[in-house]
C-alpha cells in the first residue's frame, strides 16, 4: 500500500464583527480625538468686563473670549496623544495594543477631567486670560460657558469607550508580528495526519507571500 495523502484541515476564519473592524475602530478613535481637539480651537468661556478695564484693544459687546486651548491647556496635548496612539493602535502587536489602550483611555479620562475643571468652575479658568487682558488677576465678573466643553466631555468619554473596545477586537485582527503571523498560519492552513503542515505553496508567489507573513516556506 502507499503513503496516505497528506489531508488538509482548514478551519474557517469568524467573520469579523462591524464594530471589531480595524479601519472602523482606529477611524472612529481618530475622529473623536479631533473632535476634541477642534474644541479646543473654539470659545470655551465669555468674560463680560467693564470695557474700560479691557482697554480698547480688546474691548468688545460679545466680552472677553477664551478659547479652550487657553481654558484647559492639557486637553490639547492629550487630544493629540490619542490620535497617535489610535493611529499606532493600527499596527501594533498584541502586548501593544494593550499598551495604547491604557493610554488612550488615561488620556481621555485626562479630557474629561480637565473639560470637568472648566464646567465646574469657569471663572478660575479664566482668570489667565484675564489677567493677560487686563493685567489683573482674582477679578470678580461674569463668566458664560459655551457648549464647547461639554461636547469636549462627550467627546473624550466616547474616545475612552472605543480605546477599551481594542482590546477585545484585536482578537480578530491579522497579526503584524512574524511571530503571530506564523501562528495564525499554522492556525488557518491545517495540519496534516502526523502533525506536519499542509503542503509546500504552488508556486514563487505564495512563497513570498508566506516570507512577508513571517512564515518560513522551507
Amino acid at each position: 500500500m502507499g503513503k496516505p495523502e497528506a489531508i488538509v484541515k482548514t478551519t474557517a476564519r469568524p467573520a469579523v464583527p462591524r464594530w471589531a473592524r480595524k479601519s472602523t475602530l482606529v477611524l472612529v478613535i481618530a475622529a473623536l480625538a479631533l473632535a476634541v481637539f477642534g474644541t479646543t480651537t473654539q470659545t470655551w468661556l465669555t468674560v463680560h468686563l467693564d470695557p474700560a478695564q479691557l482697554g480698547g484693544a480688546v474691548a468688545s459687546q460679545n466680552g472677553l473670549q477664551v478659547q479652550g486651548s487657553k481654558a484647559a491647556t492639557t486637553v490639547t496635548a492629550l487630544a493629540l496623544v490619542a490620535l497617535a496612539g489610535g493611529l499606532a493602535a493600527s499596527i501594533a502587536g498584541r502586548v501593544a495594543r494593550w499598551v495604547i489602550t491604557v493610554i488612550i483611555v488615561l488620556a481621555a479620562a485626562g479630557i474629561v477631567a480637565a473639560a470637568a475643571v472648566v464646567l465646574a468652575d469657569p471663572l478660575a479658568a479664566a482668570q489667565g486670560s484675564i489677567a493677560a487682558a487686563t493685567g489683573i488677576s482674582g477679578s470678580n465678573v461674569q463668566v458664560d460657558v459655551t457648549v464647547f466643553p461639554v461636547l469636549a466631555v462627550v467627546a473624550g468619554s466616547l474616545l475612552g469607550i472605543c480605546a477599551l473596545a481594542i482590546v477585545p477586537a484585536g482578537r480578530y485582527w491579522k497579526s503584524r508580528t512574524k511571530y503571530d503571523a506564523a501562528a495564525a498560519t499554522r492556525a488557518d492552513g491545517g495540519t496534516a495526519v502526523g502533525g506536519t503542515t499542509a503542503a509546500t505553496p504552488a508556486d514563487e508567489i505564495d512563497s513570498w507571500d508566506r516570507l512577508s507573513r513571517g512564515d518560513d516556506p522551507t
